[in-house]
């Protein structure tokens, strides 16, 4: 079985096949997704794809992105939204200094916020970063002393200081199709030397459809290349990376169940 630790199934992209992507998904061995919230004013279509599937989790939070259009909100705010029972993460957040969508103090802001939140529920942290490398250290640093934090670093495309500092500090690092593309050996050569314990793969879907699919609209179902991929690059079979990768999943976020064999 594997796992798409990070897609977004709200997204417009999929309104019009969204049970057909999911079925495309369980045919190929997808057997648990997580659909990633990114703007609290629109949590309430995340949360409903999670509620009516029981395969398919969901996270709430803040895209760096939105930190400065998004309506103000305090831990306590999260934490509340966090109570759902399909609820497994807070994020996505983090920083993004390549598109500055939002002021880089505000997005620090909003990003500890959220682990405060992530901290007092005991959920994992979702970690989105470009572009800003030795500031995450620093945040991730800071925000680990106030208290036992988790989570993950998805859809990994930074350096590899970030990585092991990230490592160090109990996190997981997720890959996503970006490991496949031809230009990314640096990613590669992380993901070679990575503790097995702290890998996950994802989609990021519909974002970063992995090759062979590139330039394509990316789906759950994608994974498989992301996981094919990250096999040859540590030696080790395909069923053993799904096999390790689901367990990650499952320990990282301990609040999802898993699902239930068929008879």
């Amino acid at each position: 079985m594997l796992v798409d630790s990070h897609c977004h199934l709200d997204f417009e992209d999929f309104a019009a096949e969204r049970d057909a992507v999911i079925d495309r998904a369980r045919a190929a061995g997808v057997g648990t997704m997580l659909t990633i919230g990114t703007k609290l004013s629109e949590f309430d279509q995340v949360r409903a794809i999670a509620e009516a599937y029981p395969d398919i989790w969901c996270s709430v939070g803040i895209h760096p992105h939105e930190a400065e259009t998004e309506a103000d909100i305090d831990a306590a705010g999260l934490v509340a939204l966090a109570r759902h029972p399909r609820v497994v993460g807070i994020g996505e957040c983090g920083l993004d200094f390549f598109y500055d969508h939002s002021p880089r103090d505000r997005q620090e802001a909003v990003f500890r916020v959220h682990a405060d939140a992530a901290r007092r529920t005991g959920l994992p942290l979702i970690v989105h970063s470009r572009d800003a490398d030795d500031e995450m250290i620093r945040v991730l640093q800071e925000e680990s002393h106030g208290g036992a934090l988790k989570g993950v670093l998805h859809c990994f495309s930074s350096g590899r200081l970030l990585a092991e500092e990230a490592v160090k500090l109990g996190f997981y690092i997720s890959f996503s199709g970006i490991l496949t593309f031809k230009k990314a050996e640096e990613l590669r050569e992380i993901a070679r030397d990575l503790p097995a314990d702290r890998l996950l793969v994802e989609t990021d879907a519909p974002y970063l459809a992995p090759i062979p699919h590139r330039g394509k609209r990316n789906e759950p179902a994608f994974v498989a290349s992301t996981a094919a991929k990250l096999a040859g690059i540590r030696g080790l079979s395909v069923a053993e990376v799904e096999a390790l990768t689901t367990e990650n999943f499952f320990r990282l976020f301990d609040r999802a169940q898993r699902p239930v064999p068929a008879a």
